[in-house]
C-alpha cells in the first residue's frame, strides 16, 4: 500500500512508513518514482512491485535543493519588484504633484482671466459714461441756450404788447426806446436750431467668437504612451557618418501594444561615449504618436544611443551605434582633432597674474586674477552660444545656462566638463531658452526658461521633474534659492519677482514696472545673502535693489555711469560670506564689489582678458568668481579673496 494514504477498496491499515524514518526504527524507506510516493519495502512487493524507486534520503534531498532553488529565483525577483514598486511610487507621486500644479495654474489662469474681464468691464463702463457724458453736456448746454432765448423773446414781446394795447403815446415811445432794438436783435440773432449732437451709442461685442475661445481655452495634455512598447527604427540606429545628418523614427505604443496616436511624449535622445554627451540633436513631434530624432556626430568611433521616454529607456534602448567617416569607410582627409567640425575638450588655461588696469579707480583692491577661461562659440560640449545664466554648489560643480544651444552644461570647479542635458522644444521637459540656472539645497538644479515661460526643475542628474509658474510667468529670466528653499524667479518682462514652493505653490510675489523703489525695468538676475535678503539687479534702471524675504524694500545703490558704484545696466549677481555683494556690470564690461549696504569696495581685475557683456555670475566652492562672458562665448574663473 502507499504509505499515508489509504487504498479505497482496502481495509488493511495506512502505511506509516514516514514514522518510520531512519533512526526511528528499522524500516527501510524508499520512494516510488512511477507514484511520486514513499513506501516501505512491503508495499514494493505488492502494488508498487516493478516501480522505479530511489532513496527517500536522497528524493528529499533532491527537493530540498529544487525548493531552495525555488525560493532563490522567487527572491532575486524582489529586487526588480522593490525597484519597480518605487519607481511606481515616484510617478504616482509625480503626477499628484503634477496634477496640484497644473489644478494650481487652472484656477490662477481663470482668475487672471477674470480680473482681466472685470478690468475690461470697467473700461467699458468708463468709456460709456465719458462718451455719454459729452454728449450730454453738448446737447445739454445747447437746450440751455434755446431755452434761454425763447424766455428772453417772451418777456420782451410780452412787455411790447402791453405798449401796444394802451393808448398812452409816452409809453410807446418809451417802450420803442427800451424794448424795440432788444426785439430786432432776438429776431435776428442766430440761434442752434439743430442738433450739435446725436444719440448714437451702440455696444459691439464679438461674444460669439469669443465664447468659441473660452469653450476651447486650455487643453489637458498627456499619452498612455509607456516606455516597454515604444520602439525605435530606422538606419541611424546602427551606424552614421561623420558629420552627415542621421535619423530615428520613435514610434510610441501604450501597455497593450496599441499604437498612440497624438503627439506631446516627453522623450529624450542622447548619442554618448563613456565621458558624456557629445552629438547634437532635435526631436521632431510629427503629433501623430510617431517622433523623429535627426542628429549629427562629428567623430567617428562606436557611440551608445539611449532613447528615453519619460526617463525610461524604450524597447531595445540603449542601442549600439557605429559612426563611419564616409559612407565607404575611407579614411578622413584631416584627423578628427583637427577637422573643422570637431569636437575638442578644452581645458582651463592658467594665467599669471596681470596688472591693474585702472589703478587710480581702484578703492580698496581686493588682489585676484583670471584662473582660466572655458569655451568657445559652438553647439558641442564645452561650446556656447549665448551662455548667460551662472550656478555653482557646494559639490564642486559650475553649471552654465547655454541659453541658445538650449541645454545645460556642468563643469567642474576646475573647468573639466561633466555633462549636460537638455532638449529643445516647447513640451515640459524641454528647454526653449534657458536663461537662469540654480541649485537647491536638495540638489536638484532650477532653470528658468524665459520662451516657454515656465521654471524647470531636474534631478541632479538631469532628469525631468516638474515644472513652476507656467501661466503666472511671462519672461523668467533669473533664479535663486533662499534659506527657506523657496525658489525666487525674477520675472524680466512683468517686472516682479516671485517666490514659490518648490511644489510650484506661489509664496508672494512683489514689484511693477517702473522706477520707484519697488518697482523693476527688465530686472536679470538675484541672489540671497546670509539674512535671507533677496538682491535683484534692476537693468534698466541701473541700480541694485535689496527687500527681505516678504518683499519689503530695503535699500538700492547705483547709478547710470562709468564712475566707481555706477553701472551701466547690471546683471549678475552673488553674495560671499561676509555680505559682500558683486555684481556683473553688463555694459562697463566689468565685475564691481560692494558691502552689504552697497557702498563701493573694488574691481574684479579683469584686464588680462576683458569681458564683453557679462550676464550670470557666481561663487564657487572654492571661493572663486564664476562669470558667463556672453559676448565672448565663455565662462571665466577669477581669483577672489573674501
Amino acid at each position: 500500500m502507499e504509505a499515508q494514504q489509504a487504498s479505497p477498496d482496502s481495509s488493511s491499515e495506512e502505511c506509516t512508513v514516514l514514522e518510520a524514518l531512519p533512526g526511528k526504527g528499522t524500516v527501510s524507506v524508499l520512494y516510488c518514482l512511477s507514484c511520486e510516493n514513499s513506501v516501505c519495502e512491503d508495499c514494493m512487493n505488492g502494488e508498487h512491485a516493478g516501480h522505479p524507486t530511489d532513496s527517500l534520503e536522497n528524493i528529499v534531498d533532491q527537493q530540498l535543493a529544487a525548493l531552495q532553488d525555488r525560493v532563490d529565483s522567487a527572491q532575486n525577483r524582489l529586487p526588480q519588484i522593490r525597484e519597480a514598486v518605487q519607481s511606481l511610487r515616484d510617478i504616482l507621486q509625480q503626477l499628484s504633484s503634477q496634477r496640484s500644479s497644473i489644478e494650481e495654474d487652472i484656477h490662477s489662469s481663470f482668475s487672471e482671466l477674470h480680473k482681466t474681464l472685470d478690468t475690461r468691464k470697467s473700461v467699458l463702463l468708463m468709456e460709456l459714461e465719458v462718451t455719454s457724458g459729452l454728449k450730454q453736456k453738448v446737447l445739454q448746454g445747447q437746450l440751455d441756450t434755446l431755452l434761454q432765448e425763447e424766455a428772453a423773446i417772451n418777456y420782451n414781446c410780452s412787455q411790447t404788447g402791453e405798449a401796444l394795447d394802451g393808448e398812452n403815446k409816452a409809453v410807446i415811445l418809451q417802450t420803442h426806446k427800451d424794448v424795440g432794438e432788444r426785439l430786432s436783435d432776438l429776431a435776428s440773432q442766430g440761434l442752434p436750431l439743430q442738433p450739435e449732437e446725436n444719440d448714437q451709442l451702440d455696444l459691439m461685442m464679438e461674444i460669439e467668437g469669443l465664447r468659441k475661445s473660452i469653450h476651447n481655452l486650455g487643453t489637458i495634455v498627456t499619452t498612455n504612451a509607456v516606455a516597454s512598447q515604444t520602439e525605435a527604427s530606422g538606419e541611424g540606429l546602427e551606424q552614421c557618418v561623420v558629420g552627415q545628418p542621421a535619423t530615428v523614427i520613435i514610434t510610441t505604443r501604450d501597455k497593450s501594444g496599441g499604437l498612440c496616436k497624438t503627439g506631446n511624449a516627453i522623450i529624450s535622445a542622447e548619442v554618448c561615449t563613456p565621458d558624456g554627451s557629445v552629438a547634437d540633436g532635435e526631436i521632431v513631434d510629427h503629433k501623430n504618436g510617431t517622433y523623429e530624432f535627426q542628429y549629427t556626430v562629428k567623430k567617428e568611433g562606436n557611440f551608445s544611443l539611449a532613447l528615453r521616454l519619460y526617463d525610461q529607456h524604450i524597447k531595445g534602448s540603449p542601442f549600439q551605434l557605429k559612426v563611419t567617416s564616409s559612407p565607404d569607410d575611407s579614411p578622413p582627409t584631416t584627423t578628427a582633432a583637427n577637422s573643422p567640425g570637431s569636437r575638442s575638450r578644452q581645458k582651463g588655461v592658467r594665467r599669471g597674474g596681470s596688472l591693474l588696469g585702472t589703478p587710480k579707480k581702484r578703492v580698496n583692491p581686493i588682489e585676484d586674477d583670471l584662473i582660466f577661461r572655458i569655451g568657445t562659440k559652438g553647439r558641442n560640449k564645452g561650446e556656447f552660444t549665448n551662455l548667460q545664466g551662472v550656478a555653482a554648489c557646494s559639490e564642486g560643480k559650475i553649471l552654465i545656462a547655454d541659453s541658445n544651444n538650449q541645454c545645460v552644461q556642468i563643469f567642474s570647479n576646475t573647468g573639466e566638463f561633466q555633462s549636460r542635458f537638455g532638449v529643445r522644444g516647447r513640451l515640459p521637459g524641454q528647454l526653449q531658452r534657458p536663461t537662469g540656472v540654480a541649485v537647491h539645497p536638495n540638489g536638484d538644479i532650477i532653470i528658468a526658461d524665459y520662451d516657454n515661460k515656465w521654471v524647470s526643475i531636474f534631478s541632479s542628474e538631469g532628469k525631468y521633474k516638474a515644472k513652476l509658474g507656467s501661466g503666472r510667468l511671462m519672461g523668467p529670466k533669473g533664479v535663486s534659492v533662499d534659506q527657506n528653499g523657496h525658489v525666487i524667479v525674477v520675472d524680466n518682462k512683468a517686472c516682479t519677482v516671485f517666490i514659490f514652493q518648490p511644489s510650484g505653490k506661489l509664496v508672494t510675489k512683489f514689484g511693477s514696472r517702473g522706477n520707484g523703489d519697488r518697482q523693476f525695468a527688465g530686472p536679470h538676475f538675484a541672489a540671497v545673502n546670509n539674512n535671507n535678503e533677496i538682491i535683484i539687479t534692476d537693468f534698466h534702471n541701473h541700480s541694485v535693489k535689496v527687500f527681505n524675504a516678504d518683499g519689503e524694500f530695503l535699500l538700492k545703490f547705483g547709478s547710470n555711469g562709468e564712475g566707481n558704484g555706477q553701472f551701466n545696466a547690471p546683471t549678475g549677481v552673488a553674495v560671499d560670506v561676509n555680505g559682500n555683494i558683486i555684481v556683473a556690470d553688463w555694459g562697463n564690461s566689468r565685475i564691481q564689489v560692494f558691502d552689504g549696504s552697497g557702498s563701493f569696495l573694488s574691481y574684479i581685475n579683469t584686464a588680462a582678458d576683458p569681458l564683453y557683456g557679462p550676464q550670470g555670475l557666481a561663487l564657487t566652492s572654492d571661493g572663486h568668481v564664476v562669470v558667463a562672458d556672453s559676448g565672448n562665448h565663455c565662462f571665466k574663473v577669477y581669483r577672489y579673496l573674501q
